[in-house]
């Protein structure tokens, strides 16, 4: 997926713009250069410290409102991390980057990494501080699906009749090979290749306001 989401950006930019170098405001951003791939939770510790993920919930609390993380004090451990790398760390990812080995509770629907079942085979697509793609390997074990539907709805509170969807896993039942899948943000990218500002300036059909009426 990641391969696939590469080449495809790519062609659009060079057929679009005749080169891999696109403009995004003043900042000059070379798609021809090799894409990293970083882990979450190496990105995470660049700027909340190396031993992070070794804090007690409390502690991270406390230091996510030193380094002017929005927190709140009923915030779980994963809320709080996840809020330092949406606020202090997206942001900053200029260059093309896959960030990888996200947190399983954070896509339900992903497999586990083999090495590190806390962890999910999964891609976030970075340009311009902005996501332009996720992707991730399909969970396709009906056991371990089941399993997670149950801890969303313990999390949720809801009712498991509506919160699990069982058409899904007796398909899952029957059996899916090892499959990949992957979404793109398609106002964002073409945001990205006209070095538009606003997705207002690209998308088909923009919100108006009604005729006759003033803002």
């Amino acid at each position: 997926m990641m391969e696939l989401i590469e080449d495809l950006i790519k062609t659009l930019a060079m057929k679009i713009n005749g080169t891999y170098e696109i403009k995004a405001g003043d900042r000059i951003i070379d798609l021809g250069k090799p894409w990293r791939k970083m882990p979450y939770k190496e990105l995470v510790k660049g700027v909340a410290g190396q031993d992070w993920f070794e804090l007690a919930r409390e502690q991270k609390y406390e230091r996510a409102k030193q380094l002017g993380a929005a927190v709140f004090p009923d915030w779980t451990d994963l809320e709080i991390t996840h809020e330092i790398y949406e606020k202090l760390v997206e942001d900053t990812l200029i260059e093309p980057t896959f960030v990888t080995r996200l947190p399983a509770e954070l896509v339900p629907l992903a497999k586990k990494c083999e090495d590190d079942p806390s962890l999910v085979d999964v891609y976030e697509l970075e340009i311009n501080g902005q996501e332009i793609s996720p992707g991730y390997s399909e969970l396709n074990d009906p056991i371990e699906q089941r399993k997670r539907f149950m801890e969303q709805v313990t999390l949720s509170g809801k009712d498991p009749a509506q919160a699990v969807d069982e058409d899904f896993l007796t398909a899952l039942e029957y059996g899916m090979p090892p499959t990949g899948g992957l979404g793109m943000g398609i106002d964002r990218l073409v945001m990205l290749l006209t070095n538009m500002d606003s997705v207002r300036d690209v998308i088909l059909f923009p919100q108006m306001r009604p005729q006759g009426k003033s803002l």
